[in-house]
């Protein structure tokens, strides 16, 4: 029942008399959401289609500025939230524990890991990675070599650097 609650309270589903009245608030929500994904398809193209649109930076500076203009509207209480900027706790105690690895569990691992290479074939598994790596050189598709070097028992490492060989190393730019 709350979750049903808060969904109406954030979405604004309640303001329309009766939203599914012939489906029309439904299909109007969903006409609105294809034109604005066309118009973002169209200023993608105007950088020049996507690699050009990476290179650039244009996706590093719309997620930044998608994350600064939706946490303006949360501060502002334009966009509600149950929780964070409505229907707020003030004396909850958020205490959010860190991920920690027990060291036993990560010893284990990694002599799994170190047990793996040493029992594998390791044979099969070079020349995996060398047809990985040779096929980065050209244009085929990599998935075939990639699972043929996993089931060689290949590290994800392994392959990485196998590929890191042919295509380097990717280093988002910083973009303000």
């Amino acid at each position: 029942m709350r979750t049903q609650q808060i969904l109406a309270y954030e979405t604004g589903v309640p303001d329309t008399v009766d939203p599914l009245a012939g489906s029309y608030y439904v299909e109007s929500l969903t006409t609105w959401m294809e034109a604005q994904a066309t118009e973002y398809f169209k200023r993608i193209q105007t950088e020049g289609g996507v690699l050009d649109a990476i290179r650039s930076g244009f996706f590093q500076k719309e997620i930044g500025r998608a994350a600064y203009e939706f946490q303006r509207q949360v501060d502002r209480k334009d966009r509600l939230q149950v929780g964070v900027n409505d229907f707020v706790d003030t004396d909850e105690k958020i205490e959010i524990p860190v991920l920690k690895i027990d060291p036993e569990i990560e010893r284990r691992q990694a002599q799994r890991t170190q047990n793996t290479r040493r029992t594998r074939d390791n044979e099969k598994v070079r020349a995996a990675l060398g047809r990985l790596t040779e096929g980065c050189r050209g244009s085929e598709n990599l998935m075939p070599l990639m699972l043929d070097a996993v089931r060689a028992y290949a590290t994800l490492g392994e392959m990485v650097e196998a590929m890191r060989e042919v295509f380097g190393g990717y280093r988002e730019p910083a973009i303000f």
